[in-house]
C-alpha cells in the first residue's frame, strides 16, 4: 500500500478516480497467481498434464502483466483496464478449473486453484471499485 501511495502522489492516476486499497490487493493477489501457478507447473510430470502445465504458465504470464500495468497507473485508460482484468479473470478462472481437476492427487494444483480463484475475485471487486468511481 505504500508503494501505491507513493507512486500516485509522483504519477496521479489521470482521473480514473481508482482506489489505490484495492489496486494494492489486485496486485497482491496477482503475485500470488505467478507464484503458486508457476510452483505448480514446475512440479507437472507427463503427457496427461500438459494442458494444466500450460495453463499454468499462462496465468502466471497473465497476471505478471495484470501487475505490470497497475504499477503503471499515469498510462490507464479504464477501457483497456477493464479489458484486462476482464481477461485476467477469466484465465485465473479456466485455470482454476483445470487445476481443480488434480486437486485430490496435488497439493500444489489444490493451492494454485484457490489463488487463482481468489484473483478473479479480486480483480471482480476492482472492475466492481472502479465502476462506482
Amino acid at each position: 500500500m505504500q508503494m501505491m501511495e507513493m507512486h500516485n502522489k509522483d504519477m496521479p492516476m489521470m482521473g480514473m478516480g481508482m482506489d489505490m486499497a484495492m489496486m494494492q490487493e489486485c496486485i497482491e493477489a496477482c503475485s500470488a497467481v505467478e507464484q503458486a501457478c508457476t510452483m505448480c507447473a514446475d512440479q507437472m510430470m507427463g503427457a496427461e498434464m500438459a494442458m494444466c502445465r500450460s495453463m499454468c504458465m499462462n496465468a502466471a504470464d497473465m497476471s505478471n502483466t495484470m501487475m505490470r500495468m497497475m504499477m503503471r497507473s499515469a498510462g490507464m485508460q479504464m477501457d483497456t483496464m477493464k479489458a484486462m482484468l476482464l481477461a485476467t479473470m477469466m484465465m485465473m478462472t479456466a485455470c482454476a478449473d483445470e487445476c481443480m481437476k488434480h486437486a485430490d492427487m496435488s497439493d500444489e494444483c489444490r493451492m494454485c486453484a484457490e489463488v487463482c480463484r481468489q484473483c478473479a475475485m479480486t480483480c471482480q471487486k476492482m472492475m466492481d471499485s472502479m465502476s462506482m468511481a
